[in-house]
């Protein structure tokens, strides 16, 4: 086995448990909401955001799509893209520097939100990889 081939396989695999840990932390997130729309809604007013059950729900449809694109691959790197964005919005929506005052523990959420987004900016660069990933193309084939 060649180095290249070596690294060939580990580099699959750390892609495809990157995809499912992606997965798994949005599947999380949208399975609250759900369970607590009403509560996130109220969330989100507390933010000072208008149309809080709205925003709720958006922000579910929003988790699920990006669910559905780690698991199969399927436009990745566009939703790790978008997912980069959302999360950053979201550190600084709800974990900004207004929070930290009033509870020096937003302020590591709001770094916590940082990690997240370089781990998809990552893997928007590098796409979603060889194994188990539905292609563009096959999606556009007519």
């Amino acid at each position: 086995m060649t180095t290249a081939t070596g690294n060939a396989g580990w580099t699959t695999a750390a892609i495809l448990v990157g995809r499912l840990i992606f997965a798994l932390v949005f599947i999380m997130a949208v399975s609250f909401k759900l369970m607590d729309i009403g509560g996130t809604a109220t969330y989100i007013a507390g933010a000072g955001f208008p149309f809080p059950t709205l925003l709720a729900w958006l922000a579910a449809l929003l988790e699920l799509a990006l669910v559905a694109c780690f698991l199969t691959g399927a436009y990745f790197s566009e939703a790790a893209l978008v997912a980069a964005a959302y999360v950053l919005f979201l550190a600084f929506a709800f974990h900004g520097p207004s929070h930290w005052a009033g509870n020096q523990a937003e302020f590591g959420f709001f770094i916590d939100h940082f990690t997240f987004a370089a781990g998809l900016l990552f893997a928007a660069a590098h796409g979603p990889g060889g194994v188990l990933a539905i292609k563009k193309e096959w999606l556009l084939r007519r």
